[in-house]
Formats: C-alpha cells, structure tokens, sequence
C-alpha cells in the first residue's frame, strides 16, 4: 500500500509539473487593441477588469466615500447628472438597466474599453470571458429582444431607440464578449478577430504606436489618449479640472500604467510632444539642482515642492505670497454671482466726504521699490532650481492651525549673506515699523533671525539660500545639508504627507469657513474636500517626479498606503 501511495504521489507530482511547464511554453494571450477599430480617442485596458472591481467594491474608501458629503456633492454635478441620462438613454435602447449589475456581470479577465466620441459617449467594450459566463447575463438571455445581424460570420445583436438616437449592439464570439454603441464599431471588431487581428485597427495609427513603443510593461491599468483629438473638444475643456488646455496643446499622445504592489500604487506616464524641443547642458544642470535640494526635506514634511529653472519674477513671487507678505498676491477667481445688499435705498455716508478723489489710493506695504533689493539679488544670481515646503502646527493649546514655510534657492554662484538679509529688511520694513525696530539682525545657531516679534530667519550655505518664518523649521533644513542624494535628477518633484496633514487640514477650514455663506451646498473645504480626504485616510502619502527630454516628459506618481 505505501508502495502504491509513493507512486500516486510521484505521478502527480509529474503531471503538475508537466503542466506547468505547458503552460510556461503557451504563447502570452494577444492584446485586445489588435481587435479595436481605428479612430479612437482613448484605449483603457486592464489586465483583470473582474478582479479591480471586486476589490473597489469589498473596500473601505467605497464604503466610507459613498456616504461622504464629497459623494453627494459629486452627486449633483453637471457631469454626473449627463452621464445618468446617457445610462437612462442607453438603458431604454438596451430595454434592461445600464446598472452596477450589468457591469459585474460583462467584466471579465483581460478588458479594453474604447472611447471614440466624448459627447456622445460612443465606445467599444471587449472582455476575456467564459462562454458560460456570458450566458448567464440577463444581457445574453434577453438577446431576443434584438435585431440578429452579422458580420464576419458571426451573429451579433442590435437595437436603436429612435427617440436618443442610441444604439446598443454585442456579440459573444469565442472567449470574447463585446458591447458597442454603434454597429459598424461592433462589425469591425468581429471582423478583426475572425482575421486574427489582421486588419487596420488603433494599432496602426501614430498616436497608439509612440506610445505603446516607448513604454514599459503594461500596469494592472493602462490608459493611452489622442491629445491632438481630445484637447480640442469642448468636453476637455469644460471638464479638465487641471485647467491647462495651454499646455496641453503641446501634446501629441500620451500613455499611463498604473500598477499596484502591496503598500504601494505607482503610475508611470509619458506624454509626447508634438514638436521636439531643444535642450542644453544647462537643462541637465538644473535638473541634477532639483534632486540636491530634495534631500533637505525633513521626513514626513506637510507639503514640498521643487522646480528647477524658475523665473527670477517667479522665485520673488514665491517668496512674497508664502513668507514675506503672505496677504499680498492675486484674488481669487469668483465662480459665484456677488450678493447685493438693497437696504433701504442709501447710496453713501457722511464719512464718505472726508475721502479725498484727488489722491492716488495708498500703495501696498511691499511696494516695487522696497522689493528692487531682493529683486536685483535674484536676478543677479542664475537660481538653478528652488524648493518650498509647508507644514501645519497646533499652538500649545491644541485651538489654532499655523502654517510655516521654507523656500530654499540653488544658485550656480555663492550668495552674500549680508546682501541678502539687507534686502529682506528693505522688503518687510513698511509692513512691520517705520523705523528700525524689529528688522535688524541677530545670530543664531548659524542662521540670522529678526530681532523683533516676527521670527524671520535667513542662513546662506555657499550656493545654497534658505528663508523661513520659523527657525526650528531652518533648523530642521540645514541638519539635512549632509545627506546624501536620494532623488534621481527632475524637472520638477512634490510630495504630500496626507496622514499627517489630515487632521489639521479639516480643523483649519472649519476654523475658517465660520459665517462664510455656503448657498445650500456643503463648505467646500471645510465639508466636501475634508470627506473626501478622510475616505481616503489610508492613503499615507503622494510624491511625483517629473524629467523633460526634448520629445517627451515622463511623470511618476507614487501613491504610499498606510496599511
């Protein structure tokens, strides 16, 4: 009997590997846009769509969003409320509901959707699925419902509904199951299978080849777009909550792979320029500027920021609006009609006559001729890249949220620490005295700091430029200035701490949005952004690193989970 047990043992140990070694030797399965006709504007696939759904449904960020005052604001948006009644109107031209039920039930394995009209929301789904999957949809069984068409041999189903101008067409062929808004979508792509993807599909067209050829491996999501088609459109532009449409132009086509491993989600991105760009030495220069100051960032700091090559109008600007005259800079863009106050017909008071018209209104505390010193300083010295970094702080009794900054600028000469300083009492002296008192300097532990109540401090390393309102936070900076470089060479890097800055963040706007007048709609920060931040309170950190070459910029975001 052992002897009978060993050998069974033996023979499955044999079949397992040898059907393992079959399935290594077996060919990759064929990527789904060999099946997709051309013309499209957008390709998404995933690697398993059934899988991403699952875990987006079983998670903690749904169930806490749903229930968020975010979700409901997202609720009775323009945007949101088209898109139900395209599901409306697909769900009459369909005659079943375009729900969460139809979706589970179509996602399979391998999956691709493509958009080929945004306005009218006109696409191409194809998924891997089972046959006998398929056949269990209410989709499939209610196929009688729908005229029988064919193309390429294989049947397919089709209804329109007059009213919408909708089309609804699918098709099961193989282990494909396809869904079309548009019959002579859903003829190509059978078509295209039947031929074994021989054929013209997106895969010959400019705008998919550049990128596919450039990227990596496919993440467990990948998006390529159009740009020379997509941006144009009004859709882009209403709903492109970046606002850059100007930049955006320069773009030809880009590509994005998101990828998920334990703790980590990381999307790498390449966006193709329509013309190359030339590039110097110096470009390079300034990029390698960019990671040497990064590694002057305290761990789990609020928020940073580094550009390399900024304008010297840029860098005062920077520092004007964080440090040195915080409610100085533009207003903000008013998205809402102004309140009118009638009252009871007055138009003026009597303290209105003291006003004297013939004299021009009194200028800022920082005007453009306390700023010349700082200004000339900044363009005297070629600022390869600067770096800003913000965090919250509780006072001692735990009420008030306190911002603090540090901006630091990397120059290709040394920077002279008594000009400097002398420019920056120029520049803050309106505001604070008219006199001396409080903009004179005082040493401490290798930085400068105002004498006064205002702890302005200033340290000058040799090329290096370091501005604070809070000297523990310089502090902080110049015990990292032998650190080594961590940071490969960029244009541009930010990072995020969430897990920190959570909790302040939705104290202050509370704090701030008291008396404010939120028109039946939820405070925007204080309420809607907090939600939405506390849904994702997982979510520890976000960085972003961004290189220029000449013919392309590539971006990587990576997403840290607390748990």
């Amino acid at each position: 009997m052992k002897r009978i047990i060993q050998t069974a043992l033996l023979a499955v140990c044999l079949v397992a590997v040898g059907w393992g070694a079959y399935q290594a030797a077996l060919p990759p399965a064929p990527s789904l846009s060999r099946y997709v006709p051309p013309g499209a504007l957008l390709y998404l696939q995933a690697k398993d769509f059934s899988s991403l759904l699952s875990d987006w449904d079983k998670s903690s960020e749904k169930a806490s969003w749903v229930k968020s005052k975010n979700y409901g604001v997202f609720s009775q948006s323009r945007l949101l409320l088209r898109l139900q009644e395209a599901g409306e109107q697909f769900s009459k031209a369909a005659g079943l509901p375009a729900d969460d039920l139809i979706l589970h039930q179509v996602a399979g394995k391998q999956s691709a959707l493509a958009l080929y009209d945004i306005g009218k929301l006109e696409f191409l789904y194809v998924t891997r699925i089972s046959s006998a999957s398929a056949a269990q949809s209410p989709l499939w069984q209610s196929r009688s419902q729908f005229e029988t068409r064919t193309a390429a041999g294989v049947n397919f189903f089709y209804r329109a509904d007059a009213e919408s101008g909708r089309e609804v067409a699918f098709a099961q062929t193989g282990d494909y199951l396809l869904l079309a808004t548009r019959q002579d979508l859903m003829a190509g792509a059978l078509q295209l299978i039947a031929n074994n993807g021989s054929g013209h599909s997106i895969e010959e067209e400019a705008w998919w080849q550049r990128p596919v050829a450039a990227s990596g491996v496919p993440g467990d999501l990948r998006m390529i777009l159009n740009l020379e088609k997509i941006v144009p459109t009004p859709y882009f532009r209403s709903y492109w909550i970046q606002r850059n449409v100007t930049d955006m132009k320069q773009y030809s086509s880009a590509i994005s792979d998101l990828t998920r491993s334990g703790s980590e989600y990381r999307e790498e991105r390449l966006l193709f320029k329509k013309t190359a760009a030339s590039q110097d030495a110096s470009a390079n220069q300034d990029s390698a500027a960019v990671a040497d100051l990064l590694r002057f960032v305290p761990q789990n700091t609020g928020v940073y920021e580094a550009k390399a090559n900024p304008a010297p109008k840029d860098s005062l600007n920077l520092l004007t609006v964080k440090i040195l005259a915080p409610h100085l800079g533009p207003a903000g863009v008013q998205k809402l009609a102004p309140q009118v106050s009638l009252g009871s017909g007055e138009t003026g008071s009597i303290s209105d006559l003291e006003t004297r018209i013939e004299e021009a209104p009194s200028q800022n505390p920082a005007s453009s001729e306390n700023q010349k010193g700082l200004e000339t300083i900044l363009s005297q010295h070629k600022v390869l890249a600067q770096l800003q970094f913000q965090e919250t702080q509780r006072d001692s009794a735990g009420v008030f949220v306190r911002i603090h900054s540090v901006i630091a600028f990397s120059s290709e000469a040394n920077w002279n620490e008594q000009e400097v300083r002398a420019a920056l009492s120029d520049f803050v002296r309106p505001g604070l005295t008219s006199g001396e008192l409080g903009v004179s300097w005082k040493s401490a532990s290798g930085y400068g700091v105002l004498d006064g109540l205002w702890s302005l401090a200033v340290a000058v390393r040799g090329k290096y430029l370091i501005i604070s309102d809070d000297p523990a936070l310089l502090s902080a900076i110049l015990a990292n200035l032998n650190q080594k470089q961590s940071a490969s060479s960029a244009a541009y890097a930010a990072g995020f701490s969430h897990q920190s800055e959570r909790e302040n963040f939705a104290s202050l706007a509370k704090f701030l949005s008291v008396g404010a007048q939120s028109y039946g709609s939820p405070d925007f920060f204080s309420e809607n952004v907090a939600s939405l931040s506390f849904a994702l309170e997982n979510v520890a950190s976000q960085k972003i690193l961004v290189r220029d070459a000449a013919d392309r910029q590539t971006q990587t975001v990576t997403y840290e989970w607390a748990r």
